[in-house]
């Protein structure tokens, strides 16, 4: 990669709300040679709570607390290091692609010192009724009943609107890419695809890798 990029790490961003499949279309990219899917959920499930980091973390969540924008940052920076001395990560060939994460504009803010975002993919869903009963599936499917109620799932289809979507704005236009979510997933997937083969920076790392 180029000494530009050397640095912070060439990484794609899925952006949507809640039930628009940033988690399902991560995965499926994740498990492509030179993609390495990495989501919130995951950095805090791997998190050590024996650290320094890790106490501070729990110090928040443990009184429910938000975690601070910062200590957020530094946990996910934490965790990519760890992936990244163990080689499950290969910083030097592989694409991060990040969802659930950033969750606001001052995180994305943040992540620019460590990453290079080569394009936001923002699965959108203006059909609240649909987000909603994708919502409703998943939680029974992963037995969350509390989850699967109307009250839960409108404040968090709010909070992504008023705290997570505005991060759309911060980034160039050339850099986001919107694709409708409510197509089958093999359709959101193929328009994903199809973004990437056309940038230069994956082409340019594609002849060296494969």
């Amino acid at each position: 990669m180029s000494n530009a990029s050397s640095t912070r790490s060439p990484a794609f961003i899925f952006l949507g709300a809640p039930g628009s499949g940033k988690g399902t279309q991560g995965k499926v990219l994740g498990s492509i040679p030179r993609f390495f899917h990495c989501s919130c959920g995951d950095v805090f499930r791997s998190l050590d709570t024996r650290t320094a980091l890790g106490k501070q973390f729990v110090h928040y969540s443990s009184r429910g607390e938000l975690v601070p924008d910062e200590l957020t940052i530094e946990l996910w920076k934490a965790q990519i290091d760890n992936w990244s001395e163990t080689h499950i990560y290969k910083p030097d060939i592989d694409f991060l692609v990040l969802d659930g994460i950033p969750r606001n504009v001052r995180q994305a803010e943040i992540l620019e010192r460590h990453i290079d975002v080569l394009q936001v993919f923002h699965l959108s869903c203006p059909n609240r009724d649909e987000l909603a009963r994708r919502m409703r599936k998943r939680a029974l499917k992963d037995n969350r009943i509390d989850d699967a109620s109307d009250r839960v799932i409108d404040q968090r289809i709010a909070t992504y609107e008023a705290e997570t979507k505005p991060i759309l704005a911060y980034y160039p236009e050339e850099r986001v890419t919107t694709i409708d979510a409510t197509q089958a997933p093999v359709k959101v997937l193929s328009e994903i695809l199809n973004r990437i083969l056309s940038l230069p920076e994956y082409n340019a790392v594609a002849k060296l890798s494969f």
